[in-house]
C-alpha cells in the first residue's frame, strides 16, 4: 500500500504533485492546520506530515500519531514541532535550510539599507506631501565594517554580498576555521572583538540555549557608538529592551527587526522608535523561496518514505539514497549486532562501545550507530526505531562511543558492538560478506561464522565431546529442522559456543528438554527481523 501524507499548510500545487508523482497518497487539506482537534482526531491516518508554520506539531498530536513517520517543515524554523515528542514517537522532523537562504540573506541586505538611508521614515513622510530632505540623513556602506554572527548558510551569503558593497567583513562563529574564512575573505574574530569594532551587527545563527540573548544588555552597552544593528534570523537573540533604551539614548544609530521574541508580535519595545525598521517575519517570503522550500520537503519526504533515504533531518543524521543502497546490509549487521546484545542482557546497560574496522569505517557511523542503539534497545521497547533509539538512550544516561580504525584483520571491514553493564562486558562482532549478507563472526572473543536467521538458538558449553550429537538428537526428535549449525571455541577443552539457525520458533519444552542434559551452561532462544 502506498505511503499516505497529509498536508495540513499551503503548499503549492506543484509541491503536492511531487507526491501524486511519486506514488505517494496525499491528502491535501491547507486550512487543517488551524483545527487542532481536528488534526488530532486524524492524524492516526497518515506516514507523513508536510506543514508550513501553522501546524501546530505538539506531543500530544504526536501521542495520537500511531503511523507517523516523518514531519517535513517547508522552511527553516521548525519551532512548531516538538523535536523531543517526535523523537519519543520515532518520527523524523525533517527542514529544508537551503530553500530560503538567498531569500533570507538578501532580506537582511535590504533592512541594512533601508536603516542606513531611513527609507521607509522618509517615504512616509514624503506620501504625507512633507519634502524633509534636510531631516534624512543618511551613511553610506561602502567602507564601513561590518560584523556577521554566524557564517553558515545564510550568514556566509551576506558576507559575499557585504563585500561585494565594499565592506570590511568581521565573522563571529566557533564552527568557522580560519582557511575557510581566508576563503570567504572575511576576518574571523571573536565576539567581543566584533561587538566593539563594527559599524553593522548582523545576526544569523539559531535560537538556542548558548545563542539566547547574545546580544544582551551588558554586551550591547559595549557596542560602537553608532552601531546600526539587524536581525533576521531569530527573536530572542537581541535584548529588545536594552536595545529600545539605547535606540533611545542615541546610542544605537537604528535597527532592522524581521523577527522577535514573541511572535505574532502586536507589541514590542521597538515598535515606533525613531529609524527603527520592522517586518513582519518575511526573510522567507518571496515567490522563488516558498516554492523552492515546498518543492524540496516533497522530494525529501517521498525519498524517505519510499527509499528510506533521509535528508536535513534534526533529530537522525542524514543518509542519501546513494548511502541507503551501499549501507542497506551494514544497517541490517548493526541492528542484528544491537538485538543480540539486547536479547542477552537482562540488567541496565551503562556504555555502549561501537568498533568500525576497514571499509565500514568510512560510512555514516552516526546512522549505523542508530542501528545499533535500536537493536539493542528493542527488548525493553518493541516499538523504537532509530529515531527513538539514541532519545532514549540518552534519556537513561547511556554512555555511547565509536572508535573508527583502518583494516586491521582478514575482513574488509566489521562492527564490533561492546555492551558494559554493572555486572559484565558483552561483545559481538558482525562483517557483510560480498553476497551481500550479514555474518556474526566473534561471540565473546570466539571467532565463528554464523549466517543470521529469524529463528536462533545460543547456547554456551565445556569443549567436550557429545555436545553436537545431544544439540541434534534433542532437534531432531522434537521436529526441528536446523538451517545453520556454527560451533566455536576459545581453546580446548576451554569454553565453547554454539549458534544454530532454525526454520521456527523454538518450542518451550525442546528447551526444557536441553537444559535437562545438564550439558549447557546457557540456553538462548533468539529472534531476528530478517526481512
Amino acid at each position: 500500500m502506498a505511503p499516505k501524507v497529509l498536508v495540513s499548510d499551503k503548499l503549492s500545487p506543484t509541491a503536492v504533485q511531487i507526491f501524486r508523482d511519486r506514488g505517494i497518497d496525499v491528502d491535501f487539506q491547507p486550512d487543517l492546520g488551524k483545527n487542532k482537534e481536528q488534526l488530532l482526531a486524524v492524524i492516526d491516518q497518515y506516514d507523513g506530515l508536510a506543514i508550513r508554520s501553522a501546524t501546530k506539531v505538539t506531543e500530544k498530536i504526536l501521542n495520537a500519531a500511531s503511523n507517523l513517520k516523518v514531519v517535513g517543515r517547508a522552511g527553516i524554523g521548525v519551532d512548531n514541532v516538538d523535536r523531543n515528542a517526535a523523537s519519543k514517537n520515532g518520527v523524523i522532523v525533517m527542514n529544508t535550510p537551503f530553500g530560503n537562504m538567498i531569500t533570507t540573506a538578501e532580506h537582511a541586505i535590504a533592512m541594512m539599507f533601508a536603516v542606513s538611508r531611513q527609507i521607509p521614515e522618509a517615504s512616509a513622510s514624503t506620501h504625507a506631501g512633507k519634502w524633509e530632505k534636510s531631516r534624512f540623513m543618511g551613511v553610506e556602506l561602502t567602507g564601513k565594517t561590518i560584523g556577521v554572527i554566524g557564517a553558515g548558510n545564510i550568514g556566509g551569503i551576506v558576507c559575499d554580498r557585504a563585500r561585494a558593497l565594499k565592506m570590511k567583513v568581521l565573522a563571529y562563529d566557533p564552527y568557522l576555521s580560519a582557511e575557510k574564512a581566508e576563503r570567504m575573505g572575511v576576518e574571523k574574530v571573536e565576539l567581543e572583538s566584533l561587538i566593539e569594532r563594527t559599524d553593522f551587527i548582523t545576526l544569523h545563527v539559531p535560537l538556542t540555549d548558548q545563542t539566547r540573548n547574545i546580544l544582551s544588555r551588558d554586551t550591547l552597552a559595549k557596542t560602537k557608538k553608532g552601531v546600526r544593528i539587524i536581525n533576521c534570523a531569530r527573536g530572542g537573540l537581541v535584548d529588545e529592551e536594552a536595545l529600545a533604551e539605547l535606540l533611545k539614548s542615541g546610542h544605537v544609530a537604528g535597527a532592522g527587526f524581521d523577527v522577535f521574541a514573541e511572535e505574532p508580535a502586536t507589541e514590542n519595545p521597538l515598535f515606533n522608535l525613531p529609524n527603527v525598521v520592522c517586518t513582519p517575519h518575511l526573510g522567507a517570503a518571496t515567490t522563488e523561496a516558498q516554492e523552492n522550500v515546498a518543492l524540496q520537503i516533497a522530494e525529501q519526504m517521498s525519498d524517505y518514505l519510499l527509499t528510506g533515504a533521509v535528508s536535513n533531518a534534526l533529530n537522525m543524521p542524514s543518509v542519501t539514497a546513494e548511502e541507503a543502497k551501499v549501507m542497506g546490509p551494514w544497517l541490517k549487521l548493526a541492528g542484528h549486532l544491537g538485538s543480540f546484545i539486547g536479547q542477552m542482557t537482562d540488567e541496565p546497560v551503562k556504555a555502549i562501545n561501537i568498533l568500525y574496522d576497514g571499509s565500514v569505517s568510512s560510512m555514516n557511523l552516526e546512522a549505523l550507530n542508530c542501528s545499533v542503539i535500536a537493536g539493542i534497545m528493542k527488548k525493553a521497547n518493541p516499538d523504537v526505531n532509530l529515531v527513538s533509539a539514541p532519545f532514549i538512550a540518552k534519556e537513561r544516561g547511556i554512555q555511547i562511543s565509536t572508535t573508527n580504525q583502518d583494516k586491521s584483520g582478514a575482513f574488509d571491514g566489521y562492527i564490533k558492538v561492546t555492551v558494559v553493564t554493572a555486572e559484565r562486558e558483552r561483545s559481538i562482532a558482525g562483517t557483510v560478506f560480498s553476497d551481500g549478507k550479514p555474518r556474526f563472526i566473534q561471540i565473546k572473543g570466539i571467532n565463528i561464522d554464523a549466517e543470521i536467521g529469524e529463528h536462533m538458538l545460543y547456547t554456551t558449553n565445556k569443549d567436550v565431546p557429545g555436545v553436537i550429537g545431544t544439540l541434534g538428537h534433542i532437534m531432531g526428535s522434537n521436529g526441528v529442522n536446523i538451517a545453520n549449525f556454527t560451533l566455536g571455541r576459545a581453546a580446548e577443552g576451554g569454553e565453547a559456543i554454539a549458534l544454530l539457525y532454525v526454520d521456527h520458533t523454538l518450542p518451550k519444552d525442546v528447551l526444557a528438554e536441553l537444559s535437562a542434559t545438564g550439558v549447557f551452561d546457557q540456553i538462548k532462544p533468539l529472534a531476528f527481523e530478517v526481512g
